[in-house]
């Protein structure tokens, strides 16, 4: 079977989850690296979002497009998850951990673009906007409080899904971060950014486009 195509930005949130889970997984894929301003159409017309990350699956008879970075990830660790991050030992788990991560896709996410936005563009609204951003970051502190990571105390898929974001809002005000009441969160980002797991999916690599290479990646 051919290996599966997997379409990257090397520094959106999306594909950052997507490559994260794969290596998870242990499943390997041929890279290739875009970049949104000059998107391939070889992408587009099996993806007409336009967005990132897509999989591409093929076998002898059929073949899987899967443009959404948590189902690429659910992909990946349902054939291999060694790690346990789906928390098999407690299935009730899963239906909370997605929807912790729907909550960060649908609510957190848009709050934390207008709080990136207004912090830029020095907006009045800075404020009002993080203070928005706290409201899932303070549960999140909370969740760490009670156990070592956001679902337990062995890792999960959510910690994995959410780590993109939660690195944008500490990045937006690096200073008010650091001096912010979360200590148990700035831990815990920061084991995650000190790892290698966390460098392996964020290696870069060569544009496709600009010489038509393909990358293996997916093994730790």
């Amino acid at each position: 079977m051919p290996l599966p195509i997997l379409y990257s930005l090397q520094h959106c949130p999306y594909a950052m989850r997507a490559r994260m889970g794969l290596l998870l997984a242990n499943q390997r894929v041929l890279l290739r690296a875009i970049v949104m301003k000059n998107k391939p159409q070889a992408m587009l017309e099996i993806s007409p979002k336009g967005t990132v990350p897509v999989l591409i699956v093929e076998d002898s008879n059929t073949t899987e497009v899967i443009d959404e970075s948590l189902d690429i990830m659910l992909w990946a660790l349902k054939r291999d998850d060694p790690h346990e991050l789906l928390y098999p030992q407690t299935p009730k788990t899963l239906p909370q951990m997605l929807e912790l991560i729907e909550y960060n896709d649908k609510v957190f996410k848009p709050l934390l673009e207008q709080y990136k936005s207004a912090k830029r563009y020095h907006k009045d609204s800075e404020l009002y906007d993080r203070s928005q951003c706290e409201v899932f970051i303070k549960q999140l502190e909370l969740k760490l409080n009670q156990h070592q990571f956001i679902m337990g105390d062995t890792l999960s898929l959510a910690d994995y899904a959410l780590l993109p974001f939660v690195r944008q809002f500490a990045r937006a005000d690096r200073h008010k971060y650091l001096a912010a009441p979360y200590p148990k969160l700035q831990h815990w980002l920061k084991a995650h950014l000190d790892s290698p797991l966390f460098s392996k999916a964020m290696a870069k690599y060569s544009l496709w486009l600009d010489n038509g290479e393909e990358h293996l990646f997916g093994e730790k």
